[in-house]
C-alpha cells in the first residue's frame, strides 16, 4: 500500500511492507527502509541516497519518476519492479 511521505513529521504513517513514495530521501530517512516494502521517488537515480540504501536493504526501487508523488495517493496498491523501472497501479 502506498504511503506518500513529504517530510520527517510524516514518518509514522509508514507501516511494515508499505511502499514509500516521496520526492527524495536523505540520511534521516534511512530508518524507513527497514519498514518499507519498496521505494519510489520523484528525484534521484542509482547513485542517490535512496538508490544506495535500497540496494543495502535489498528493496525494489524505482527512482527519478518525476511524477510519482503527484500521480499516486495514500492507499494505492502498486507493484514496484525495480529491475525494469516500472510501477504498476493495481486495479482495486
Amino acid at each position: 500500500m502506498v504511503k506518500i511521505i513529504s517530510d520527517p513529521s510524516q514518518f509514522s504513517k509508514l507501516k511494515q511492507g508499505d511502499i514509500l513514495v516521496c520526492e527524495t530521501t536523505a540520511p534521516a530517512w534511512t530508518t524507513l527502509f527497514s519498514l518499507a516494502g519498496a521505494i519510489v521517488t520523484n528525484a534521484g537515480g542509482i547513485l542517490s541516497h535512496a538508490g544506495t540504501v535500497a540496494r543495502e536493504y535489498k528493496l525494489p526501487a524505482v527512482l527519478g519518476t518525476k511524477v510519482a508523488v503527484d500521480l499516486l495517493k495514500d492507499g494505492d496498491v502498486v507493484t514496484v519492479d525495480g529491475t525494469n523501472g516500472v510501477v504498476t497501479i493495481e486495479q482495486q
